[in-house]
């Protein structure tokens, strides 16, 4: 058993055992006045009687109240599971809005790099024949008698 099980239980046999010695004392009778009548009884009992009245609303104020704190904890599961839901649309949609910056990003790189190597093919096709041209130059100036003389 838990402490706090056993501490009540100890209290409610000291109590018990409090209200078996003083029997006599409870039960003795006397005069109560309330206002339009007046009655005799036992002080004890008018006592106890009291306490458990006491005892009965503080119980019924106490389930009340946590009954009211299970609603509010229901109510607010169900607003943090719709909160929850709406977080991961929202994250959803970022992420594909992610994916299709990347995806349109890639396709304009795409582009630009087969432009690029057409760029380049153009500029090594060009550099191709000037190297040509000038190789054809030079071997022409090499086959004539003097060097580059024609006269």
């Amino acid at each position: 058993m838990r402490l706090r099980t056993i501490s009540v239980l100890v209290v409610l046999i000291l109590i018990a055992g409090f209200l078996w010695l003083n029997w006599p004392a409870i039960t003795a009778v006397a005069k109560f006045d309330l206002v339009f009548a007046t009655i005799e009884a036992p002080v004890g009992l008018v006592m106890l009687v009291i306490i458990g009245v006491i005892v009965a609303t503080f119980t019924i104020h106490l389930v009340v109240s946590q009954g009211a704190m299970l609603l509010e904890a229901r109510r607010s599961g169900r607003e943090l599971q719709a909160q929850r839901a709406v977080a991961e649309r929202a994250e959803t949609s970022r992420y594909t809005e992610l994916r299709e910056l990347i995806q349109a990003e890639f396709a304009r790189l795409g582009e630009r790099l087969i432009e690029l190597q057409g760029e380049m093919r153009r500029d090594i096709q060009n550099g191709e024949n000037s190297l040509a041209a000038t190789i054809a130059e030079l071997d022409d100036r090499l086959q004539s008698p003097r060097g580059g003389d024609r006269t």
